[in-house]
């Protein structure tokens, strides 16, 4: 008799990515101690758990820390402790800024209000103690960042990736630096703690997440369903 498949309404999901268990690989994820605090403010409509980043992303770290919403009164708030100096926090946010305009071939570039880039670029990263990722489409990740002014307190950064996502087919990007949450976690952390093997183990859990998603495709569609056209006007992924 054949094995019978259990009904996709009575699945549990994982507690600490939040999907369905079939799609978790998070049995695979090796805690990392990380200096650099991450916090990740996910938009209420981002919450696409076959497959979103942002949980798995934050399981990844010892110092790490999701928060669902909108708006935030202050970093502290978000974050849920005290922030003495917010300026020593990044925030990506790429809005209409691209690396490739300022003439280099940086991964990170810290920028100013008007979108110019900062002076004295190293001495700006090496100080830095906490990154804020937005995790939602372009047109969310803008109204996070709109709706939180104390945003304009952090240093904002952004990304010039040497490749693009690895979401490929499944999740397509309008530009070439738009990257998952979790891919954009491991080059960040990756660079400014001068960790190479944070970006490895980043970008390895994203692959195995991946793969799994397309297994799970194959034989519970149910789960792994075909995505949606995402929201592609100036899309952003943090």
């Amino acid at each position: 008799m054949p094995e019978q498949t259990e009904p996709a309404e009575l699945l549990a999901d994982c507690p600490h990515c939040g999907k369905p268990m079939p799609l978790c690989i998070c049995d695979s994820v090796t805690p990392i101690e990380n200096r650099i605090s991450l916090l990740i403010l996910q938009h209420p409509q981002e919450q696409d758990r076959a497959l979103g980043t942002a949980r798995l992303t934050a399981h990844h770290f010892a110092n790490a820390v999701v928060k669902i919403g909108l708006s935030w009164p202050s970093l502290s708030k978000a974050l849920g402790r005290p922030v003495s100096d917010p300026s020593r926090w990044a925030v990506l946010y790429l809005g209409s800024a691209t690396v490739e305009n300022f003439g280099t071939d940086a991964e990170i570039v810290a920028i100013n209000r008007k979108g110019e880039m900062e002076q004295g670029q190293r001495a700006i990263l090496n100080g830095i103690e906490g990154v804020v990722l937005l995790d939602g489409t372009w047109s969310q990740a803008k109204a996070l960042w709109w709706r939180n002014a104390w945003m304009l307190k952090c240093q904002r950064v952004i990304l010039g990736p040497k490749h693009p996502s690895r979401y490929g087919q499944l999740r397509k990007e309008p530009r070439r630096d738009g990257l998952s949450t979790i891919e954009a976690a491991g080059l960040l952390l990756g660079a400014l703690e001068k960790r190479p093997d944070i970006t490895a183990a980043l970008d390895g859990s994203f692959g195995r997440m991946l793969a799994q998603y397309r297994e799970v495709q194959r034989t519970m569609p149910e789960l792994a369903p075909k995505p949606k056209k995402r929201d592609f006007r100036r899309r952003k992924r943090g």
